[in-house]
This record gives C-alpha cells, structure tokens and sequence, in this order.
C-alpha cells in the first residue's frame, strides 16, 4: 500500500509539472508571437512627398482611450480606440502638406460615440477638401456614420456588389413587464420625473408618451443636422437622404444591395461603383503609378498610422490648460473602457490643480451619468479647484445628461455642441423582489434581526414603511439635483423643476433654457478658459491614465477578440432582462440617462 502511494504521488507530481511546463509553453508562445506581430505592424518610415494618404480608421472614435485597470490573459482586451483628437490633428496636418497628392478615406469601420463626435470629423475632412487636397472615398459599403464622412470626399465610389444604407437615428426597446409579470418578479420603481425613462423596460409594456415627446424632440434635430451636412456635402437636397432613408431597406447584411446603389448614383449621393481593380486603375491614372512599387502594380500612398508617426509635436508654453475627460458611466472606482472611475477621475482632477502650472481647467463630460455619489466625488475636486482661483469650464461632447450634468454644475461657463445631448435632471431608482416567485418554488425565509429591517433583501417583500422609506430616498436625492443645479445656474428651483423631470433636451435647446452657456467645440471652451485665465501662449495638458504596459502592449493585436453565445429569439430576450436586472440587486438612487445614447447605424 505504502509504494503504491509512493508511485501515485511520483505520477501526480510528474502530471503537475508537464502541466505547468505546457502552460508555460503556451504563454511564450503566445507571447513571442505578438511580439514578431507588434515588431512587423510597426508603422514603416515612408517619405510622403507624391503619395496618397490612406485614412480608413478602425475602432471606436472617442474623446478618451481608457484600458481596464487589470489584464486578464488573454481575451479581456478593449476594443480598438482612436482619441478624436488624434485623427483630428492628422487630419489637419495632412490639409497643410503639399507633399501630398492626395486623400483616399474609407470610414466603413469606425465606430463613433455619438452624432456631435461624428459631425466634428465631417466638418475636418470638410476642412480638408476645401484647402484643395483632392478627397476619394472608396468602401465596400456605407452606414449612416461612415457615409456621413464620405460625403465630405469630392467623389464617392462602392464596390458594385457592395451596399450604401443611409437609415436614420432611432430604434427600438424592450419592454418586459409582461415577462416579469409572468415570473411573478415585482418591480419596484421609485424614479422621479415623468420623462426619466431609463426604468421603463422594466416597468411599461410600450413607450410613454413623455419619453416619445423628449425623443422626437432630440433625434429630430440631430438627424436634420446630419442631413443638412450631407446635402450641402453632395450638392443634393436634403429631401433625397430622406427620401433613401424612407423607401429603400437597410442593407443588413452590407452587400448585393443594388437598388440602393441604383438610387444613391441616380441621385447624387454617391458618384458610381467600381471594382477593386477597376479603382486601382483609376487611382493610378488620377495620381500616378508607384514606381518604387516593385512586387504589384499601385499608386503611391502612406496609410495613416505611417504618416501620423511623423508628424512634429509643436512647441509647449510653460503654462497650461488642463484638460480631464469624463468619459462613459460615473462609478466608484477606476477609469476602464466605457466607465469613468470616479476615484480616478477624482484624482486626475486633483494633480490638474496641483500642477503649478495649471492655470485653468476644462472637464470634457461624455457621458449618460451614473452613481450619485460617484457624481459628487468629481464634483468635489473640481470646486476644490475654483477654491484656488482657477478657472473651471466644461466642454460637452455627444451626451452629458443626468449625472453628466451633475458633475458640470461646479463650472464658470458649460460648452456644449449643437447636438449635445443634456438634461435629464432626475433619478432612476427601480429594484426587483423575488418574493412571489421564491414562494411559488416553496423557498421560505426566517430569522431574527435586531431592528425591523435588518438582513432586509430583494428575497422579500417591500411593506408600506419600507416603501415610504424608499420613495423618500428617491425625492430627497431629486431634491438635491435640481437645487444642485439651479445654485450653480444661478436659477429659482421652481424654473429648474420645470425643465427637470428626467426630461433630455438637445445642446441648442439647452442654452436656450440656460442650462449650458455656450454652444461650442472643445477647443472653444480651451480658448475661453485660456482667456479668463488671461493667458495668451498656453498649452493643453491632458491630463489622463496610463495604461497598464500590457495593454499598450498588445492592445491592437487582442482588439474585436469576443466570445459571444447563440441564444435564439427568447433567449437573447431573456438574457436581456438579466441584464437589466443585474446590479439592480439593492435599492439604489442613480442619476443615469439610458435613452441618451444615439447609434449611427
């Protein structure tokens, strides 16, 4: 018995050591494979005297990259990220060189965080063809964002198999009160504002006139925005976007749509379709033929990544103008993709006016809201920041509603585009109980607690104390909001609640009720803040995160990598009622804008 043991000990031993040799192996591997990628995709030295720049970015364009604060080997990597100012400023290089011969820009896959970022580019690649740099846009085919950024090209070319699907803003919800119903799942909601609709997939079966109102009310504008820049774009009339948007179907599958290229060139939109071949040839004869080019037949061209390694960093004033981004939804916590860590940002905002050469601030808010507290965190620092003088200005990008709003309240002056979406001053508090499904399964619940509600949980039910208890939480947290607002708006509280009650309202409507000051981009508020500081030669300092070393690492190599399920139609619809429901686990006030998000599809 003795040395069967011994050899089964001697066997486990070996087994664990070829294991952890295996995993090793692995992990080199892997490793030293992204390492000849990241060596190879190194952007090469290209000379762009008599080259086309190509500009066809991939990932998400936003005011701020940011990377989760921990690596998880090897799938946890964000999707890819192009800081707006980034592909602004290689923009506005390549309109001043004449090296150049020109720009071929493909948009296809960029994603955009909203319609006032998307509209911002639009107006650069605008920018650049005015300066007379020839522009082509050439792509297999186009949504509503990527067209958006085409039109701005002096001819637009598809592939004849390819699709152009200019469809609009909007969508649809879902609303699973039935389905909670059905479950026997109560939904408790104490929200406040009859337009705070963030809570209503789980509490209505259809839209409430009100969130109807509040969004006919934004996406109108946004898209006659959109139309409008296209139109004078393309030298068509506006009516002909909608007439496409209206009666030809949206390309699902972005391909073989060729009614949709039929109408687009019959009406201006695009200028007509090519092959890749065919446009290879057509690009050689518009801009020459690349005769360094030995291993294929071309124009000459630089993609982006290779020109942008290039460009010079200017000079820096020994003054500055700090520069935080707010960018996703306001938690506790760190800064990571899509989230805008309170504690982080908190502590961002605190070296910016440390910094002895600081002599203003600017907040760029980008996003829906979030946690109250998280909100008041960041609101903190930047009063902290007044308290020593220093000018503080928020710049809104496409959405700084709710708690986004909540944090800009410290400022001197608030900046918002014409698109912006603000607003929303209200709270969303919704929370299940389970009391009735749990009985029907026969789970029972018994104790002994001190108090009459400790060990309180969303296993039981909610009586009338404790539903008084809640609905004075929501109202108190309200309360807050709009005498939040109106002290730093310099309003009465009842003009504040009139325009409050969770409402939205679109950038150029909002200064008219003087909720933002100004309508204007980001370096607009820079510029202000710069002048109130009395500052004529300044720098901008962003002030911003690190990423982790492996995420800087190996973030374009593990970006788009994702496991996905296959639920079918109630599974996806079930998984999405989890969803809404995960986090709500406890009675907690937010103030969070879930409608304030637009998609260009």
């Amino acid at each position: 018995m003795k040395a069967f043991f011994e050899r089964l000990g001697a066997f486990l031993t070996s087994l664990r050591v070829w294991t952890i040799n295996i995993l090793t192996l692995i992990v080199v591997v892997y490793l030293v494979v992204v390492l000849v990628a990241f060596v190879q995709q190194m952007p090469a030295t290209v000379d762009p005297e008599g080259r086309v720049l190509i500009l066809a970015p991939e990932g998400l364009v936003l005011d701020q990259e940011a990377f989760p604060s921990e690596f998880s080997f090897p799938f946890d990597m964000p999707d890819r990220q192009i800081q707006s100012r980034d592909l602004t400023k290689l923009i506005r290089a390549a309109a001043k060189d004449d090296r150049l011969t020109g720009v071929l820009i493909d948009f296809s896959e960029t994603v955009f965080t909203g319609p006032s970022t998307a509209l911002a580019i639009a107006e650069e690649l605008a920018a650049l063809r005015d300066a007379g740099k020839p522009v082509v846009a050439f792509s297999e085919f186009l949504t509503t964002g990527s067209y958006l950024m085409a039109a701005q090209a002096d001819e637009i070319f598809l592939h004849p198999s390819g699709s152009v699907s200019v469809s609009g803003l909007g969508g649809y919800r879902s609303y699973t009160r039935e389905l909670t119903e059905k479950l026997k799942i109560n939904i408790h909601n104490y929200a406040q504002g009859e337009f705070k609709s963030a809570v209503e997939g789980l509490t209505r079966t259809d839209m409430s006139d009100a969130d109807r109102l509040q969004r006919e009310e934004f996406y109108g504008p946004i898209w006659t925005a959109m139309k409008a820049n296209m139109a004078e774009a393309r030298g068509v009339e506006a009516q002909v976007f909608q007439e496409f948007a209206d009666d030809y179907a949206v390309a699902l599958l972005n391909e073989a749509a060729y009614d949709n290229l039929a109408f687009a060139e019959q009406e201006g939109m695009i200028d007509g379709t090519k092959s890749f071949p065919e446009f290879r040839a057509w690009m050689i004869e518009k801009f020459g033929k690349d005769e360094e080019q030995e291993e294929r037949e071309t124009y000459p061209h630089i993609f982006s990544d290779q020109y942008f390694a290039q460009l010079e960093e200017e000079e820096e004033a020994e003054d500055a103008v700090a520069v935080v981004f707010v960018e996703g939804t306001i938690q506790p916590g760190e800064i990571g993709p899509g989230v805008a860590g309170s504690h982080d940002v908190a502590d961002l905002i605190r070296r910016a006016y440390e910094n002895e050469n600081t002599r203003a601030l600017v907040l760029r808010v980008n996003s829906p809201g979030g946690s109250i507290i998280a909100s008041d965190m960041i609101r903190d620092e930047l009063l902290t920041a007044k308290s020593r003088d220093l000018p503080v200005f928020v710049s809104m990008g496409d959405v700084a509603a709710s708690g986004g709003m909540w944090v800009s309240t410290p400022a001197d002056a608030i900046y918002a585009e014409p698109t912006t979406i603000t607003g929303s001053i209200g709270v969303a508090m919704v929370f299940p109980t389970l009391e009735n499904m749990l009985d029907h399964v026969g789970i029972n619940f018994d104790g002994v607690t001190t108090s009459e509600h400790a060990g309180w949980g969303i296993n039981q039910g909610v009586n009338e104390k404790l539903d008084a208890i809640f609905a004075r939480f929501a109202s108190s947290a309200y309360e807050r909001f709009i005498d939040t607002v109106a002290g730093s708006r310099d309003k009465e509280h009842e003009y504040i609640r009139s325009i409050a009650g969770g409402r939205v309202w679109i950038g150029s409507r909002a200064q008219e009720l003087g909720l933002v000051d100004e309508l204007g981009s980001m370096e607009e508020a820079i510029a202000a803040a710069a002048g109130q500081a009395g500052l004529d030669d300044y720098r901008v300092n962003y002030v911003t995160k690190e990423p982790p070393f492996a995420f800087a690492f190996l973030q374009q190599f593990s970006a788009g990598i994702e496991i996905t399920q296959p639920y079918g139609a109630f599974g996806r619809q079930f998984a999405h009622l989890l969803e809404s429901l995960e986090g709500l686990n406890r009675p907690q006030a937010t103030v969070m804008c879930a409608e304030c998000m637009v998609e260009l599809l």
